[in-house]
């Protein structure tokens, strides 16, 4: 018995040492082990989930991973390797780290988008704040807390910019008092196509899978050519670059009758990624007052699919993407009388297909070659159909006035090569611009037009100080229809002192008319627009001077910027009726067309939680139908927009107002060969959102109210612009749908290992 108990101590003892020894080589190896820590700059506090990427130097393999907490990650690495730290708000942290290598990171929160990177325009990837061009950049953070859906939820409350409806086009954007064909609109660099009356429908620019959207106000005709007289709206869409599989899925809800579900998956594999998404949008259509059929916001279902495929190297990278997206408007007509129990009910289809190859190639660290090329189709069909409410039958319409579909097929194909290299004064890039465009149709003159565009262009860099970069550039173009001017222009940036820059640009510009302008001929119950193939190409001399000012202490940043511009526009392109007793109208060129104005705007944040954005802005428009004719006084319209939010840090809830005063505005439009005045009342709107996260981030829950005053149709007076479309029942325009409330959940899951 006691030799049992002696030995029952010494077992004891043995597996009380044996433990303290596992538990103090678990001790040590866990203080061995190599960790990322992750810090907010400003307040010590760690960085949790923010996006770890660890991409080895020789084998080119990247790793990913996502802090916790803690704010901790492990250094997984086995060779030397290139370190990217991200988290949407936090400016990106780039290093080499080493195996077995500790490391203290503290991020630096971007209070005011000063240190978003963009590519718009720019030879390689720069600073926005560093750009020669006072690039505006709304990134997902903002698109997610206004808990937009598409373009024109996302540009109605930006300052200097006009959101119009039309019951059948859609939205449409003005910008410096331009609009239509002079506001270029890209996906990824690539020239989108589907204007209707020379506007895009913003409806149909979903934000999906947007990452963010970059915003040039002001002319880029060298860089980008024509239709961009008035700017450049970049729209970036989504890569994953840091997890190995992601995938998302989304549902919005909104009370006018709005149902919209999407979702996607993506993964990486060493140095290849893959991306599909898809999904469908529903609008039961409005009225302001209820008429039982005809509405004044028409029914839409829209599907759409989207995907990429890219491979990356540390020199070489291309990326494929296709989209595809499909429309269906309803246009139900009012009833027939005697007896009120019939009606002609259009359709419109549209369908938007592309496919695009973008690569681009490191020569060394100094010089860099860009390529891309995409193909794109837009088609729209009408129908039309005689319903008889009775029988419940719908019968096809054989006249040719009822059934045509339209047709335009573009190829782009763009190459430059640039030198920048940070240590020479001189830097350059050159590249070419190919845009061929063809329109097939019953609507269209002889049923198919093409027209080609065939560019080369040079622009040059010059800093002979550290603070002065000068940049002049020139666009050679080659038109097959018609005969094109050199197009020059010159762009200055000087920073005054660390937070002071003034930025200055003169373009001359030039646009030929579109094929739809040209040729196409639009008749339904709401418009009769026949082309004009005698039209003259626009030419222009456009001014932009900015002057922006920022500056960032521990706790608060404050900045702001003040935009002067100036545009005259030669033969420019508007609708003009035919006569006062016809309902027809065409394009016709207005000899000379002026805008001008200032845009100011300020923005101040208290880190964390407060964020405050003002803007005011003055444009005024004027025109001449002659160059005998003086012109008129300039018509002045103010806007005025507040854009606050609160984030409430331990229950991450973020609470945002978005309010938009725009003044009486004029719209520039011709009568019988005489110019003439619309004019649209004031009207103030205000949208409230809130935001919270769940599990870890993985959801995100937005709702609130939309169209807070109940705006919905608003007085105008003069003459009819547009084809007598955009309008009310009682000759008011349609500026939105009433008071409705929304509620928006995205979830999304990432895995690392």
């Amino acid at each position: 018995m006691k030799g049992r108990s002696i030995i029952s101590k010494l077992t004891g003892f043995s597996f009380s040492l044996l433990m303290s020894l596992v538990v103090v080589v678990a001790a040590y190896g866990q203080h061995q082990q190599a960790l990322i820590r992750v810090t907010d700059q400003k307040s010590n506090e760690p960085v949790a989930f923010a996006h770890v990427c660890l991409e080895g130097i020789q084998s080119g393999e990247p790793k990913y991973s996502l802090t916790g907490l803690d704010g901790l990650a492990v250094n997984t690495s086995r060779e030397i390797s290139k370190i990217a730290i991200s988290y949407v708000g936090y400016a990106t942290f780039t290093d080499t780290l080493r195996p077995g290598q500790s490391l203290e990171v503290q991020l630096r929160p971007s209070m005011l988008n000063m240190d978003e990177v963009v590519v718009t325009a720019q030879y390689v990837p720069e600073k926005a704040d560093k750009s020669i061009y006072k690039v505006a950049v709304i990134n997902s953070r903002q698109i997610e807390q206004k808990a937009a859906t598409n373009m024109a939820d996302l540009l109605k409350d930006q300052s200097g910019m006009r959101v119009n409806q039309d019951p059948v086009f859609g939205t449409s954007l003005r910008m410096q008092g331009l609009s239509g064909e002079n506001v270029k609109f890209l996906m990824d660099g690539v020239p989108m196509i589907g204007r209707m009356n020379g506007n895009f429908d913003l409806n149909q620019i979903n934000l999906y899978n947007v990452d963010h959207v970059e915003i040039i106000e002001g002319p880029m005709s060298v860089i980008y050519g024509s239709n961009a007289l008035a700017g450049v709206i970049n729209i970036i869409t989504k890569e994953n670059k840091s997890s190995l599989l992601n995938t998302t899925a989304n549902a919005y809800l909104e009370s006018a009758g709005v149902y919209n579900f999407d979702g996607s998956v993506s993964f990486n594999k060493k140095k290849h990624g893959f991306s599909v998404e898809g999904g469908r949008n529903f609008f039961g259509g409005y009225s302001p007052v209820d008429t039982s059929r005809s509405q004044a916001f028409k029914p839409r279902r829209q599907f759409f699919f989207d995907g990429y495929y890219a491979f990356s190297a540390d020199k070489f990278r291309i990326k494929i993407a296709g989209d595809y997206f499909n429309e269906r408007i309803i246009d139900k007509g009012s009833l027939l009388s005697p007896y009120f129990e019939t009606a002609f009910d259009n359709e419109f289809t549209t369908i938007r297909y592309s496919v695009r190859t973008d690569a681009s190639l490191k020569l060394g660290r100094k010089h860099f070659i860009s390529f891309l090329a995409s193909y794109s189709t837009w088609n729209r069909i009408r129908q039309t159909f005689f319903n008889d409410l009775t029988t419940l039958t719908k019968t096809p319409v054989q006249q040719s006035w009822a059934q045509d579909t339209n047709s335009i097929h573009s190829i782009i194909v763009r190459g430059t090569f640039a030198r920048n290299d940070p240590g020479k004064k001189l830097n350059y890039q050159a590249g070419f611009d190919v845009d061929d465009e063809t329109g097939t149709g019953e609507k269209i003159e002889g049923n198919k037009k093409e027209i080609g565009d065939y560019a080369g262009f040079l622009s040059v860099r010059y800093d002979p100080v550290k603070s002065v970069s000068l940049q002049p550039g020139l666009r050679f173009i080659y038109n097959t229809r018609f005969k094109a001017p050199l197009v020059y222009a010159f762009s200055a940036r000087w920073a005054i002192l660390d937070h002071l820059a003034v930025r200055f640009s003169y373009s001359h510009g030039f646009r030929a008319p579109s094929i739809k302008e040209l040729y196409l001929v639009f008749v339904d119950v709401n418009h009769n627009i026949v082309g004009n193939p005698d039209l003259k190409s626009e030419t222009s001399d456009n001014l932009n001077l900015n002057l922006s000012s920022g500056k960032e202490n521990k706790k608060t940043a404050f900045n702001a910027d003040l935009t002067v511009f100036y545009n005259f526009i030669r033969n420019v392109i508007l609708l003009a009726r035919e006569n006062s007793f016809s309902t027809a109208y065409t394009y016709q060129n207005i000899s000379r067309f002026r805008t001008a104005g200032f845009q100011l705007g300020c923005a101040y944040a208290l880190y964390p939680a407060l964020k405050v954005q003002l803007g005011f802005s003055l444009t005024g428009i004027t025109g001449s139908p002659d160059t005998k004719i003086p012109f008129e006084p300039f018509k002045w319209s103010p806007e005025l927009t507040l854009s606050p939010s609160y984030r409430f840090i331990k229950p991450d809830l973020t609470l945002s107002f978005y309010y938009k005063y725009t003044g009486r505005s004029p719209q520039l439009g011709m009568d019988e060969n005489k110019v003439g005045w619309q004019w649209i009342e004031a009207y103030h709107t205000l949208d409230f959102t809130a935001g919270k996260g769940f599990w870890n981030n993985r959801i995100r829950l937005s709702a609130g109210v939309k169209n807070i005053f109940n705006t919905t149709t608003i007085p105008t007076s003069g003459v009819s612009v547009g084809g007598g479309h955009g309008g009310s029942a009682d000759g008011g325009m349609n500026i939105a749908w009433g008071r409705t409330v929304f509620v928006k959940l995205l979830f999304q899951f990432n895995q690392y290992k």
